[in-house]
């Protein structure tokens, strides 16, 4: 992944690493990137060892995010198990020119058992995987950051969106994705979704509609039940909303016109 950054067409004028828990030789292959690149810089960060799908990773993020020394015009989070396209953040620049553009970045392509790099998208087409989100420094200041919280990756957009920002894939842009989608996320993965159902206030209606689909995407019925599950504990617990009232009316507009626009 370093070696693919430091390769692009276009250099980033700042990258912080940010090594959480590792065990194996990640840590020295960041002090060689960093003894031969004045603009790479790393950091050790001590999380929980649980793998917590969405807080784990934000939580790493916004530490590194802290540790930022360069202004910038475009920030990008960036996962480690990734290789970018040569000319990934010169694509990007050009992108950001227009100011309406919040969010950006292109698609994640997984090897299957063939060795054959394919589409790995199970989400909305306009929808930017985690691992490569872009964002311009007007939007990131206006979403207030990204939440250390699973359904980050979509509060994220609908934010964006709310606050009157596109977002914007690029499918010119292949990422290759070392490891599959979700692999290493413990059995609560699920119900932890559900729960993000919840507080970004879809609603349960939505959220049985929404995990229908995801169950019918990865052929589980288990995975419903769980989804169900983990919004129906997050309503009895009455877990912190994401989303303020407007926003959350908003969230669920755009989806029921997503619905009905797939249903015409």
């Amino acid at each position: 992944m370093l070696q693919t950054i430091c390769e692009q067409t276009v250099l980033a004028s700042e990258i912080l690493l940010v090594n959480d828990n590792s065990t194996d030789g990640t840590e020295a292959i960041m002090q060689s990137f960093t003894s031969k690149h004045k603009n790479i810089k790393y950091f050790n960060h001590n999380s929980s060892k649980e793998h917590l799908p969405g807080t784990k990773v934000i939580e790493a993020f916004l530490f590194g995010f802290k540790k930022l020394k360069s202004p910038f015009d475009v920030i990008v989070k960036m996962d480690a198990d990734i290789l970018l396209p040569k000319n990934y953040f010169e694509v990007l620049i050009n992108v950001f020119k227009d100011k309406k553009i919040g969010i950006a970045g292109g698609f994640c392509y997984e090897k299957d058992s063939q060795g054959i790099w394919k589409l790995n998208h199970p989400m909305d087409p306009n929808h930017v995987r985690g691992a490569i989100k872009a964002y311009s420094k007007k939007c990131y200041s206006k979403i207030g950051g990204l939440i250390p919280a699973m359904g980050w990756d979509t509060a994220d957009e609908f934010l964006a969106l709310y606050f009157g920002f596109e977002v914007k894939t690029l499918f010119n842009l292949h990422v290759k994705h070392l490891r599959p989608l979700g692999a290493g996320y413990n059995l609560k993965a699920d119900e932890l979704q559900g729960a993000a159902f919840y507080v970004l206030r879809y609603g349960r209606t939505l959220t049985f509609l929404a995990s229908l689909k995801n169950a019918i995407l990865k052929k589980s019925i288990l995975s419903f039940l769980k989804l169900m599950k983990g919004y129906q504990k997050a309503k009895r617990k009455q877990q912190p909303f994401l989303v303020d009232l407007d926003q959350g009316k908003f969230i669920r507009t755009y989806r029921w016109n997503k619905i009905l626009k797939i249903r015409g």
